[in-house]
């Protein structure tokens, strides 16, 4: 099983509290969780548990919009879970404003990883629907996750995950680094195609799989607002590595919108995420070995970014910021290796 900086953590909850859905109820106290099982899965298909990590107030809009046009789409034996990252205020809010969802706090380190182990532990469909807080799935997408899931050897599916930008997309910004504001990008392989990871904006994991390989690693992945990156990438070489005979794979028919703030639309949000993009795959090289790390990184350099030099030829903002970009992420990259070593 591939390393991860630190094990799974199996959380317990502290103090008393009762959390009610239609399914099932969560009581937690010094024992840990304990719940009253799921309605009974008659239809053959797997129970999902839908999980939506978010962090501040001033998101909680598109956290109610993804939370209404998820209920819309759950099943009898499928479940909600919200996962708050460190914000007893936000959490108080969320509980008391939906009480029929559960709604736990991350109890791991701060960052989306850990709000996602939180999110695992706490489940108990068979597979485990991440989706970010600020994406709304479309009509037909949890259906679609199901039909793919009920393939046996479907370890993960990425779903489509299409930008909706606040106001528009910047005219400098190329299609290519999608990938920069957590949304598909030019070069993905088509529908039905195997992946090496999904985007975390849309995602869906068999829970034991996932249990199995440790989660994901806090060493990776987004702290607040730090534009880190990987976490995702990991958990699919690990998932290979636990049984190469599953597969990874992208499915469009499970779509998100994932929106884009004006904020995450500027030059200087661009520049930053490249370059913490290759902090994390120096992290990730450093577990897993260049090879695995780089896999898809290297077609992407070779192949789909001389293409997009050559498509914007004719616009040289966006071609600058291609090449910015790409450079941008080489010196994230050579930055993370020299801290790597330094370290050792």
């Amino acid at each position: 099983m591939l390393g991860r900086a630190s094990g799974f953590v199996v959380y317990q909850g502290r103090g008393r509290g009762v959390v009610v859905q239609p399914h099932r109820a969560v009581v937690t106290g010094t024992s840990g969780p304990s719940a009253i099982p799921l309605a009974e899965n008659r239809s053959g298909e797997p129970r999902l548990s839908v999980v939506i990590c978010c962090y501040t107030e001033r998101r909680r809009q598109q956290v109610e919009a993804a939370i209404v046009a998820t209920t819309a789409q759950l099943g009898d034996a499928d479940e909600l879970i919200i996962v708050v990252d460190h914000n007893p205020d936000l959490s108080a809010d969320l509980a008391a404003g939906h009480p029929g969802l559960i709604v736990v706090a991350n109890k791991g380190i701060r960052g989306l990883s850990e709000a996602r182990n939180t999110g695992t532990d706490t489940a108990s469909g068979d597979v485990v629907v991440f989706i970010d807080d600020d994406a709304r799935p479309a009509p037909g997408a949890l259906k679609a996750v199901r039909a793919r899931m009920a393939e046996a050897h479907v370890a993960a599916i990425g779903g489509a995950v299409e930008a909706r930008w606040e106001t528009a997309a910047p005219e400098w910004f190329p299609d290519e680094f999608g990938w920069v504001v957590g949304c598909d990008y030019l070069g993905l392989p088509h529908h039905g195609a195997a992946i090496r990871n999904p985007i975390g904006a849309a995602m869906a994991v068999r829970r034991d799989a996932l249990l199995d390989i440790g989660g994901f690693s806090p060493a990776l992945g987004r702290r607040g607002t730090l534009p880190a990156g990987c976490e995702e990438t990991l958990m699919g070489i690990a998932l290979r590595e636990r049984n190469p005979n599953d597969r990874i794979v992208r499915d469009t028919t499970f779509r998100v919108t994932h929106l884009v703030p004006d904020d995450r639309g500027t030059f200087r949000y661009f520049t930053s995420r490249c370059y913490h993009e290759g902090r994390s795959k120096a992290v990730l090289a450093s577990l897993t070995g260049a090879d695995a790390a780089l896999a898809s990184e290297r077609r992407y350099t070779t192949r789909v970014l001389p293409a997009g030099v050559w498509r914007h030829r004719r616009s040289p903002r966006r071609c600058a910021a291609l090449v910015a970009g790409f450079l941008w992420t080489c010196a994230g990259y050579a930055r993370g290796l020299a801290e790597r070593r330094s370290i050792r």
